[in-house]
């Protein structure tokens, strides 16, 4: 009798009990639906510019001041990108700012990591002024620097050269700090183990450390190609050949005091474009990786 009265309560208690269901509540799901609805909003508006770029780039200049503007591709992309390479060359100028943005990028990131992993690694006296020299250098705005950097590339004889636009920014004091940062977290337990082993220190740093700071390194990679990409006073001050312009110098040119070719900015904009998204989805998970690394401890 027990049993069945025992059996009974539990089937009326799962009959009157209420169902879990797996969906989220309702609050929940509408607000994931607002979020997901503002993402894609965001993503759409800002691959406006890109869209716009790539139509005006179709059509002559003419038409892209028509009422109302074009909306849909033309026929004058093949024209248009034979008209930019025969003014401005853009495939040598397009060449010209990859060599020298690899070039710069490998040199300037090999460089922010050393000196980021001495400041961060190595006990020596005067370090901390050295780091507040590091930050009170990105206080100083580029412009009060143009005169005494021409003058000192003058006196070496590199004006008109690839190294003059090179050379004068290679210590870049936001990839030392962050690089420094991501050296913080590095156990030194695992450095004193490396020297025991025999290892030295360019050994140490290159097959042990480094590896470890990738998320930083690809971080850096892409804000120092980035920079140097788009640099347009210091590359328009050191370079007077048009051979060796870079994409936005040579863009610049034109531009003219009675005529804008608006379809080869549009278009030589659109393909200056490429190479830093390919960079980016390269080193995309870094470079977020990189940007959050300092945000969490544990």
């Amino acid at each position: 009798m027990t049993t069945v009265t025992t059996t009974a309560a539990r089937s009326a208690a799962t009959t009157t009990a209420p169902r879990r269901s797996g969906r989220a509540p309702l609050p929940a799901r509408l607000g994931r639906i607002a979020v997901l609805t503002a993402l894609t909003l965001g993503a759409v508006l800002s691959l406006v510019p890109f869209a716009w770029m790539l139509i005006a780039s179709t059509h002559s200049s003419s038409e892209l001041f028509h009422s109302p503007p074009p909306f849909l591709p033309g026929g004058n992309l093949l024209r248009n990108l034979a008209h930019l390479q025969e003014t401005i060359g853009f495939g040598r100028v397009m060449l010209n700012s990859l060599g020298i943005a690899v070039v710069y990028t490998a040199l300037s990131s090999l460089l922010s990591a050393m000196c980021g992993y001495g400041l961060a690694k190595y006990r020596f006296r005067g370090r901390g002024l050295l780091l507040g020299l590091v930050l009170a250098t990105m206080m100083i705005p580029l412009q009060v620097l143009l005169v005494p950097l021409f003058q000192m590339m003058a006196s070496l004889g590199w004006i008109d050269s690839y190294q003059a636009v090179i050379v004068p920014f290679l210590a870049n004091s936001f990839g030392i700090l962050l690089m420094r940062q991501g050296f913080l977290d590095f156990p030194d337990e695992l450095l004193e183990s490396a020297r025991i082993d025999g290892s030295g220190e360019l050994r140490t740093f290159y097959q042990v450390v480094l590896p470890c700071v990738r998320p930083q390194l690809g971080a850096l990679v892409i804000f120092t190609f980035m920079g140097q990409w788009n640099g347009f006073i210091w590359p328009l001050l050191m370079l007077n050949t048009e051979d060796k312009y870079t994409v936005p110098v040579a863009l610049n040119t034109l531009t003219g005091l009675t005529h804008v070719d608006y379809s080869g900015l549009m278009l030589g904009s659109f393909l200056a474009t490429l190479p830093l998204m390919v960079l980016f989805l390269l080193f995309q998970r870094q470079f977020v990786a990189g940007l959050l690394g300092g945000a969490v401890k544990g």
